[in-house]
C-alpha cells in the first residue's frame, strides 16, 4: 500500500477546515473553533516539516506524540493520516541512540496507531529500544557520564520523552515489569531534579540550587526554573496518568505530584494567561512562549476533564491561556511565539516557531474540545 502523499493530507485537512465553519450552534462555537485552529495548524505544519536531527528525532516524536492526542481527541482524519504517513516513511524505526530518552517519543504515535489495529506498524524496533533501554548496561545508569549525565534520565525533558511511552506498552503488554522499571528511573530524576520548595523541576544539575555564590540565578537572584521543561514534565505526567492503571501500586505518587506541580504553575500564571521562559523571573522575558504554555494548559485541561483539578480555578486558566495561544497563530495556521531548542530561558518572537510548538498548540487543543 502506498502512502498518502502529503499534499493529500494538507487537503483532506483544508476539507475539514470548511466542514468546520458551516457549523453555527451556539454551544458547539468554542469546540469548533479550537478544533479549526488544530486544523490548521497541522496543515501548516504539515507544509513545513521540520526536525533537528533526522525525521525519527525528538522534535519530530514530540510533535507527532500530540499529533496522537489530537486524533485521540477528535478522530478527525488527517491526524491520522499525518501519523501514518509519517510512521511508513520512517519505517517504524526510533532514533538509533538506544541509552537517550528522547529517541523513543517518535514510538508514542506507533504504539497508538498498532492500538487502534493498523496492520502495518512494527513495533519490532520500538520493542528493542525499550528492552535495552530499560534492562541493558550503560554509562549514564551507572554515573560515567560527564558531569551532568549522572542518571539515565538526567534532564527533565526526558520525563515527557519516555514514561508515557513505557507506561502505554507497560498497558499494551500487560506487564507491570515495564511500569515498575520507568518507576525507578523516574523516582532517580524525581530525587535529583525535584525542588520540594518550589514544587518545580530543575532543567538537569546544572541548575540545581545549592545556597552557593556559585548557583546559577536568574537576575532577580531567584532560581533558574524553566518554562518549558516543566511544561514538559506537566503535561508527561497527564498522559502517564491517562495510561496507567489506577490500581498501580506507584500511582499515588504521580498524582500527588502531578497536583503539586499544577498547583505551583498555576500560581504563576501571568494576567494575559501565556507563561513567561523564566517562570521565577518573567520579567527576564517579559514576552508569552507558546511550547511551555501549551503543556501547561493541556495538562490543566486534563486534569479538569478527569476530575483531578478544581474547574472553578483552573478552567479559566485554561482558557485564558488557550486565548492568549490563539493569539499566537498566523493566519497560514503558523504558530510563532516558541522559544527554540534549547534547556535554559531563552526569547521568542512572533516568528519564531518549532515542530514540538506547534504540537504544544494541538496538545492544548485536545483537551479543551473535551470541555464542558
Amino acid at each position: 500500500m502506498k502512502y498518502l502523499p502529503r499534499v493529500i493530507v494538507i487537503a483532506l485537512v483544508f476539507a475539514l477546515l470548511l466542514s468546520c465553519k458551516t457549523t453555527k450552534p451556539a454551544t458547539k462555537n468554542r469546540n469548533m473553533d479550537v478544533a479549526q485552529a488544530m486544523l490548521s495548524a497541522l496543515a501548516w505544519q504539515e507544509a513545513n516539516p521540520i526536525f533537528s536531527r533526522a525525521p525519527t528525532d525528538w522534535t519530530n516524536g514530540a510533535y507527532y506524540t500530540c499529533v496522537m492526542k489530537a486524533h485521540q481527541a477528535t478522530k478527525a482524519q488527517p491526524y491520522y493520516d499525518a501519523m501514518l504517513n509519517m510512521g511508513r516513511k520512517n519505517a517504524w524505526k526510533t532514533y538509533e541512540r538506544l541509552f537517550h530518552a528522547d529517541d523513543v517519543v517518535i514510538s508514542n504515535a506507533y504504539l497508538y496507531l498498532k492500538q487502534l489495529g493498523e496492520k502495518e506498524v512494527d513495533l519490532a524496533p520500538t520493542e528493542k529500544f525499550i528492552q535495552v533501554h530499560l534492562y541493558e548496561p550503560q554509562d549514564w545508569k551507572v554515573g560515567k557520564g560527564n558531569k551532568e549525565q549522572v542518571i539515565l534520565w538526567w534532564w527533565c525533558d526526558a520525563l515527557f520523552m519516555t514514561p508515557p511511552i513505557i507506561t502505554r506498552y507497560s498497558v499494551y503488554k500487560n506487564d507491570p515489569k515495564y511500569l515498575d522499571e520507568m518507576h525507578k528511573y523516574y523516582m532517580e530524576c524525581y530525587n535529583l531534579l525535584f525542588d520540594k520548595e518550589e514544587n518545580l523541576f530543575y532543567r538537569d544539575n546544572r541548575f540545581l540550587w545549592k545556597g552557593t555564590e556559585a548557583d546559577r540565578k536568574e537576575p532577580n537572584g531567584k532560581k533558574v526554573f524553566w518554562s518549558r521543561g516543566n511544561g514538559w514534565v506537566l503535561a508527561g505526567l497527564a498522559m502517564m496518568l491517562e495510561d496507567m492503571p489506577k490500581n498501580y501500586k506507584h500511582r499515588p505518587f504521580y498524582e500527588d505530584l502531578y497536583k503539586k506541580m499544577a498547583k505551583k504553575v498555576l500560581d504563576l500564571q501571568p494576567a494575559d494567561g501565556l507563561w513567561r521562559v523564566s517562570l521565577l523571573n518573567p520579567e527576564s522575558f517579559p514576552h508569552g512562549e507558546v511550547s511551555g504554555s501549551g503543556f501547561f494548559t493541556y495538562a490543566f485541561a486534563w486534569g479538569v476533564n478527569n476530575g483531578y483539578l478544581d474547574a472553578k480555578l483552573y478552567k479559566p486558566a485554561v482558557l485564558k491561556a488557550w486565548n492568549s495561544m490563539k493569539e499566537c497563530q498566523q493566519e497560514s495556521g503558523k504558530v510563532g511565539w516558541v522559544q527554540n531548542i534549547g534547556y535554559d530561558p531563552k526569547p521568542a518572537d512572533k516568528d519564531s516557531w518549532q515542530n514540538f510548538g506547534t504540537g504544544a498548540f494541538l496538545l492544548a487543543g485536545s483537551e479543551i474540545i473535551k470541555m464542558k
